[in-house]
């Protein structure tokens, strides 16, 4: 029985427990097939372990307590959630809660002038800000292979998005937390992976929603149901 529940891969996404009778939910609840919850148990705890760590765990609590105050009125009985907070507002009030004062902001150049309203409200709210935009540093495309067909400019020494460049930049400036703004899928994945500082999200990238990726996703089975049907 225990091989078996070893073999079954995570499914969270696909998981039929009506929400409030999921086991990661409620402690009397139950898991599906796959469920991690009731699979994973040793990975689990194996990641619990690293809220021992002081830095780790006081994070994960200025990140917990960040989270609830998001929600207004919670002494109310019965609860109905009331959210109350933007995005930018929340990254704010959490850089705030850790005691950061250097702030990283790595953006696309797409999103030039989002970027410079970003940084003032930055700076409004107390912070120093290092942003780097994507094609600093003027690298070609060439550097890594692109032949001029693969370029979006063909015909050009086009520049490549350098997100590495971005994260070290940042690093070498000694950023205690950064935000992206806007960078390419890939791209972004490579800002964590060198990133020395902790990283959140202000927003993705999405060149025909508006930079609201979710829309395509709310409208797949209507309007942009052509994305699930990819052939």
């Amino acid at each position: 029985m225990e091989k078996e529940k070893r073999s079954l891969t995570p499914s969270c996404a696909n998981c039929t427990v009506e929400l409030f009778n999921r086991i990661c939910w409620n402690e009397s609840g139950v898991g599906s097939a796959g469920c991690p919850t009731v699979t994973r148990k040793e990975v689990l705890a194996e990641a619990n372990r690293e809220y021992e760590r002081p830095e780790v765990g006081e994070f994960a609590r200025q990140a917990s307590i960040q989270e609830a105050e998001c929600y207004a009125n919670r002494h109310q009985r019965p609860y109905v959630l009331q959210p109350t907070k933007t995005r930018i507002v929340e990254i704010c009030e959490f850089a705030h809660k850790m005691g950061y004062r250097r702030l990283g902001l790595a953006f696309c150049i797409g999103l030039t002038q989002e970027a410079a309203a970003v940084e003032d409200i930055f700076k409004i709210h107390g912070f120093e800000v290092v942003s780097v935009l994507c094609k600093a540093g003027r690298t070609p495309k060439t550097t890594i292979g692109l032949t001029d067909e693969e370029k979006i400019f063909q015909g050009t020494d086009e520049g490549m998005c350098n997100p590495i460049f971005q994260a070290k930049a940042l690093n070498h400036e000694k950023t205690e937390f950064n935000v992206l703004l806007g960078l390419c899928v890939g791209h972004d994945s490579l800002f964590f992976k060198y990133a020395e500082a902790p990283t959140t999200v202000l927003a993705v990238k999405d060149r025909v929603t508006g930079h609201n990726p979710l829309a395509a996703v709310y409208t797949s089975h209507s309007y942009y149901r052509k994305i699930r049907q990819p052939e």
